[in-house]
């Protein structure tokens, strides 16, 4: 019995002494640096795949001017809008039953903003910003 009772007392001992040792060690992990390549390229992937709708075209915001079930006033509307704005696209989607003529192709919201207070008092009816597929093509600055 005596036996017994030393041999798990030196037993707990051993175990305790052990774990206390492998509380002690530390682990030195070295790594390879071309993962952080890899790492900021995905980020990069990713950040552009956000950007994109289902379709392939860039989420962004365009510029509402009418909506309309009459084709002629929304095609008048678009060639107003061509006139006063030539620097910006003009696009007429039709969604039964009506003709909604948009303008520009805007990332940010704040900058379709911008537009649409510029354009605002030029047209009778209400203007709103929408979101919509827009055309962009990425440059340097956006892909960083």
């Amino acid at each position: 019995m005596k036996r017994r009772l030393i041999f798990y007392m030196i037993t707990i001992f051993a175990l305790a002494n052990h774990e206390f040792a492998l509380a002690n060690d530390t682990i030195i992990v070295h790594k390879d640096a071309r993962l952080d390549v890899l790492t900021q390229k995905q980020i990069q992937i990713n950040k552009h795949a956000s950007m994109l709708t289902s379709n392939g075209q860039y989420k962004g915001y365009r510029v509402q001017v009418i909506s309309t079930a009459n084709r002629d006033e929304a095609f008048k509307t678009k060639a107003d809008l061509l006139l006063k704005f030539p620097d910006q696209k003009v696009y007429t989607i039709f969604q039964s039953p009506n003709f909604k003529v948009r303008i520009g192709n805007f990332l940010k919201k704040e900058d379709a903003e911008n537009f649409r207070k510029q354009i605002s008092n030029l047209f009778e009816q209400a203007i709103y910003v929408v979101e919509d597929g827009i055309e962009y093509t990425t440059t340097e600055e956006t892909n960083q």
